[in-house]
């Protein structure tokens, strides 16, 4: 016998409260799990997953970001090298990342994309000349912000997240349902970073929460769309090993690439993250190469400046 209206949605609400009671006990456990042997600073942020900004006295000046669930950490070196090459860089920390898992199912690509044009605005508004380097879902990030910059000098995209895999673009589709009672799912690979020692030291989250995911398809497919409209010179590095981006979907994005000049370039070494992994000193060349080739600094007469961050 079905039962009566109000008992019914006496029933629902309380699996509904159930299923919420179960969900943010799982979430609490494990933001504690990933917060375990972790250090923090007093703005809650892991250390070493902290922005990082390397003054030099050239006038030229790099963005620098990272990609989705990662951190700073994870372009650090790249940063450094091109700090010693005379720029000034800025590695912005996206919003809810480098924090703990539960801040980072608090935000959404909105929230992305409106960090890093105010952090680019920012730089524009010290440095007659910035240009842009991005890795992973922030290359997604620097496309729309070159769609709406024209004149660009300079536009590198490590490994850019401009295709969503099958499997993610599921996660996203089905997020309403299974983040009901699972607040994580696992977003890790070993084939992202091949390197051991570098896979060790990586502190992304290695997962993704439902509005996380939903960013992060949002965000590549935003960036997808704008490369028609982008101009800057670009450079675009991706390595044949990538386990997140299949070379169909790499070539496939350059060729909507709607810059005049642009160069890609396949990379043998390394999995996703190239910044870090095996090769990464022939990133770190090819990326200072374009930077210079397009009014770049040139030659080795470096001024740096103190370092923050």
């Amino acid at each position: 016998m079905p039962l009566p209206l109000p008992a019914a949605a006496a029933a629902t609400a309380l699996l509904a409260g159930t299923g919420a009671l179960i969900r943010a006990y799982r979430a609490w456990r494990v933001d504690q799990q990933w917060r375990m042997g972790r250090r923090f600073g007093a703005d809650g942020v892991q250390v070493g997953a902290e922005p990082f900004e390397l003054r030099a006295a050239t006038g030229k000046a790099v963005l620098l970001l990272h990609g989705a669930g990662d951190t700073p950490q994870s372009v650090r070196a790249l940063g450094e090298s091109l700090h010693a090459a005379g720029y000034t860089v800025r590695a912005p920390l996206l919003p809810g990342h480098g924090r703990s898992p539960r801040a980072l199912a608090r935000t959404h690509g909105r929230e992305w994309l409106a960090h890093v044009r105010a952090e680019l605005a920012a730089l524009e508004a010290m440095h007659p000349w910035v240009g842009i380097v991005a890795q992973s879902m922030g290359g997604a990030l620097a496309v729309q912000l070159a769609a709406e910059r024209p004149a660009l000098p300079a536009l590198v995209l490590l490994a850019p997240y401009l295709s969503v895999p099958p499997v993610v673009g599921q996660a996203a589709a089905w997020a309403p349902l299974w983040s009901l009672t699972i607040p994580f799912l696992p977003s890790s690979a070993d084939g992202s970073i091949l390197d051991p020692a570098e896979r060790e030291r990586a502190l992304g989250y290695g997962m993704v929460s439902a509005r996380s995911v939903r960013g992060l398809v949002a965000t590549a497919r935003a960036g997808a769309a704008a490369l028609p409209k982008v101009r800057a010179p670009t450079l675009v590095l991706q390595s044949r090993a990538d386990n997140r981006i299949t070379a169909a979907g790499a070539e496939a994005a350059f060729a909507e690439l709607g810059a005049p000049d642009k160069r890609f370039v396949w990379l043998d070494e390394g999995g996703h993250v190239i910044s870090v992994d095996r090769g990464r000193e022939r990133v770190f060349a090819l990326v200072a190469e374009w930077l210079a080739a397009h009014g770049g600094v040139t030659g080795g007469g470096a001024r740096r400046g103190p370092a923050r961050g």
